[in-house]
Parts: C-alpha cells; sequence; structure tokens
C-alpha cells in the first residue's frame, strides 16, 4: 500500500490525494508539515531533503516533488489513459504542468498568505489586487486551452487536471474580482462533480 506523508489542507498533498482517488488507489497518509511539524526531523529529511509535503512510498520509490507524484501515479496505473502515451500529447500535458509550477503559481501565494495567514489589519491588499489581475492574466492562456473541451488535454481527465485543478481551486475561492472565464468555469464546475475532487480539494482553499 502507497504510504503518503503531508497534512490533508496542503495544496500539493491534495493533488496526490485526489490524483490517487482518482486512480482508485489504496493508501495510508500521515499527518506532517505544518503545525504537525516533523517535517524538520532526520528521519523525514533522509527521505525528502527538502524537508516539504508530500512524499511517498510506493513500489520501494520514495517519492517527492508533487507533479513528479502525480505523473509517476498515472504512468504506472493508468498509461494511455490519465498518463498520455504518444509522447507528442504527454509532452503537451507535462508543459502545461510545468507552466503551472512556474508561472500560475508564484501568484497565487501572496493571496493565499494574504488571506489565509495574515491578519486583516496587516493584509497588503493592493498587492493581493495585483496578485489576483496578474493571476487573472495567466488563466486567460489556460482558458484558450479549454476551448472545446471537456478536459485540459480534450474528452478524459488527465494527469494534468489534476496538477491544475487543485490551484485553480484556490483561485476560485480567494480571488473575488475576477471576470467570467467561460470555458474555465464550465471545467471547474466538472471537476465539482467528481467525488474525488470533492473529497479532497473543495474542504479547504
Amino acid at each position: 500500500m502507497m504510504k503518503i506523508w503531508g497534512r490533508k489542507n496542503s495544496s500539493n498533498v491534495r493533488k496526490v490525494l485526489w490524483c490517487a482517488a482518482e486512480l482508485g488507489l489504496q493508501f495510508e497518509r500521515a499527518d506532517v508539515g505544518g503545525d504537525f511539524g516533523k517535517n524538520d526531523e532526520k528521519w523525514y529529511l533522509e527521505m525528502n531533503p527538502n524537508g516539504l509535503v508530500p512524499t511517498i512510498e510506493i513500489d520501494g520509490n520514495i517519492l517527492w516533488e508533487s507533479n513528479t507524484i502525480i505523473r509517476y501515479l498515472c504512468c504506472k496505473h493508468s498509461a494511455g489513459d490519465m498518463y498520455p502515451t504518444d509522447a507528442g500529447e504527454r509532452a503537451k500535458a507535462e508543459m502545461w504542468m510545468d507552466w503551472h509550477l512556474s508561472v500560475a503559481t508564484p501568484k497565487t501565494g501572496p493571496i493565499f498568505r494574504g488571506i489565509v495567514h495574515t491578519p486583516e489589519d496587516k493584509r497588503d491588499y493592493a498587492a493581493m489586487k495585483a496578485a489576483g489581475e496578474e493571476l487573472t492574466k495567466s488563466y486567460q492562456m489556460l482558458e484558450k486551452q479549454l476551448a472545446g473541451k471537456d478536459y485540459i488535454m480534450g474528452d478524459n481527465l488527465t494527469m494534468v487536471d489534476c496538477a491544475l485543478g487543485m490551484h485553480v481551486h484556490r483561485y476560485y475561492a480567494l480571488v473575488a474580482d475576477k471576470p467570467a472565464l467561460k470555458n474555465m468555469d464550465v471545467w471547474y464546475e466538472r471537476l465539482k462533480g467528481r467525488p474525488a475532487f470533492v473529497e479532497h480539494v473543495i474542504p479547504f482553499p
């Protein structure tokens, strides 16, 4: 059985939990990180020298970095479905996963920290507003990609939906002043119809 170390309110842990549930995998999870600590202890750093979450143990492998974990799980358990086997399609899926890490996710950070971790009287509302506007501008790219598609790569849920869907959920939960993004709105509602998404992603911003 797969073992997952990481608190269930971490965005990176949640997307791995969601992916595992979509694949029908059994797993055991242990609370690590945040208020639970332990991620700076020797035993944990020996598995994951970054000291971040999640870390998993599966098939004799220790893996960290959430998008890498998602790729591995989908390749191992859903090749040809959630993991594209065509080299070109797989590269496009990985391109979107990498784009999200490098472009969209960093713009979410100031908003999340401002709302969730900063007292109201100490929030930098101008910085949060600017980050929300930049994030909306970035998501125009995803809006175009979703035109005529049920999911990011086409008709079926793939690893890229699991990688991006968690942080798009955070965008919808935390950015109040945003325009209608027709294709993204429909896609997000489609994700909210998936039981695994409801269980592992929806409960937290």
